[in-house]
């Protein structure tokens, strides 16, 4: 039996932990994250260890809930040490789930706390924690630069200012700090809220958005924006794909329904969708901007709690749309006048694992390598089982040697423990295939792998 979570961790094989000493010296690019600008410009330095670990984390607050911890102690007003004994509480029972391997693994990488988290440890451990976030070696510069990371891409709304980016991007760092375009706010034509946010992305492009055409030019003002201050990447969270096909004449009429306040219905929001992605893409590709889709959350189940808490507080779970007709549809309209971006596809929902990797080998080629990607095991999936369907339907299907690996897509800075978590699945699950006799044992094509996928071929991808 092995010790837990010794040198070996997640490590079964000699091939696998030869591979994993190359991987664990590789930088890290975090090419999709949500952590904050603001707290990196400013260098936040947190008051304890449950405003680093509890503030934002929706992960430990589903997992504290399902233990029958009281809201009070997990967005209430409990005290912060109560949250942390709770959440203490929580961890020691959550065997077999990832958040206990990511909380021991920033324990013992950011803190060096070797004990294990429990109720009866949750004082002393509460204790040493503090003690070295008072020490001021954990503010956010230092937890980056320990991480090795090397680039770093969060999550921003076509009106943001980046006022923040714009002020890193002037300081003589050891990463690069940029903003990815997310204008899921732009296309969903059906969200409450709709016409003053459109009434707002008129403010930021300095234009009066009453048709369509002037929703367009906006929406390329603000991507040049995003462009000039260092973006590379865009992102949509998509619900579900839709596809149908839709006329620049029928969005007029849709958009301007939507303007006036009028009901738009599910036929007319799949056309306004389609053709607002469809022109999105388009413009990635002109831009040189690679194009990220996050596929198949239901998001804001519990409707009361929404109503307390707002979104993203541990209420969505995996959706069960149809992927696949709508998805090689919307790909297709991009590429049919080659205006096809580098796509990279994820998917919440496991059973679209063999879809994803089917869907990608349609849209590659034009001389690049691996343009369509199959994004890493992600949300739900960012787990040992969920990764390796992920890594086992890219190489049944794909090339996983042109994978472009793991992000945290995490609004924590102790999440970067994650790719250490990431990169021991890689290397057990390319050290099982040697070692069962499936591919040579060739030292060094097998770590020249290993370091692509866990560095290089995200930055040629991304043009970093």
């Amino acid at each position: 039996m092995k010790n837990f979570m010794g040198k070996d961790f997640l490590l079964s094989s000699e091939t696998a932990k030869e591979l994993y000493e190359v991987a664990e010296k590789m930088p890290i690019v975090d090419f999709h994250c949500h952590l904050n600008p603001k707290e990196i410009l400013e260098n936040k330095r947190y008051k304890n260890i449950t405003e680093m670990w509890l503030g934002h984390d929706h992960y430990k607050w589903r997992a504290m809930r399902s233990n029958g911890i009281d809201e009070k102690y997990i967005t209430g007003d409990a005290s912060d040490y109560e949250k942390f004994v709770m959440w203490a509480k929580t961890v020691d029972n959550a065997i077999g789930n990832p958040l206990y391997h990511w909380t021991h693994l920033e324990l013992k990488r950011f803190f060096g706390i070797e004990e294990t988290l429990s109720e009866d440890t949750a004082k002393e451990i509460w204790d040493k924690c503090n003690e070295k976030i008072a020490s001021g070696e954990m503010d956010v510069m230092n937890l980056i630069n320990k991480a090795n990371v090397e680039y770093i891409a969060t999550t921003d709304d076509p009106i943001d200012t980046l006022e923040y980016h714009i002020e890193l991007r002037k300081k003589d760092l050891n990463f690069v700090v940029a903003p990815t375009f997310r204008p899921d706010n732009i296309i969903k034509i059906r969200k409450d809220g709709f016409i003053e946010y459109i009434g707002n992305l008129g403010e930021a492009s300095k234009s009066k958005i009453e048709n369509l055409n002037d929703l367009l030019g906006a929406i390329e003002n603000r991507l040049l924006f995003f462009k000039d201050n260092g973006s590379l990447i865009s992102d949509h969270g998509l619900e579900r794909v839709m596809y149908r096909e839709c006329s620049k004449e029928e969005c007029e009429r849709i958009f301007k329904k939507a303007l006036n306040n009028e009901e738009i219905t599910l036929e007319e929001e799949e056309k306004y969708f389609t053709y607002i992605m469809t022109y999105l893409g388009k413009l990635y590709h002109e831009n040189g901007f690679a194009m990220q889709l996050h596929i198949g959350p239901l998001r804001n189940n519990n409707k009361r709690m929404f109503k307390v808490l707002g979104a993203d507080c541990g209420f969505d779970s995996i959706n069960d749309h149809v992927v696949a007709e709508p998805l090689s549809y919307l790909l297709n309209a991009m590429d049919e006048e080659n205006k096809l971006p580098k796509t990279v596809l994820y998917c919440l929902n496991p059973k679209d694992n063999e879809v994803i990797g089917t869907m990608l080998g349609n849209f590659q080629g034009g001389g690049d390598i691996s343009k369509i990607q199959f994004g890493s095991g992600w949300w739900f999936n960012d787990q040992k089982d969920g990764m390796e369907r992920q890594m086992m339907a890219l190489s049944q299907l794909g090339l996983i040697s042109k994978f472009i690996g793991m992000l945290t897509d995490s609004r924590s800075f102790l999440s970067y423990t994650r790719h250490e978590y990431f990169r021991r699945i890689l290397c057990e699950f390319l050290g099982n295939i040697v070692e069962n006799g499936e591919y040579p044992k060739n030292n060094k094509k097998l770590k020249e792998i290993v370091e692509n996928i866990c560095y290089y071929n995200s930055k040629k991808y991304f043009d970093i």
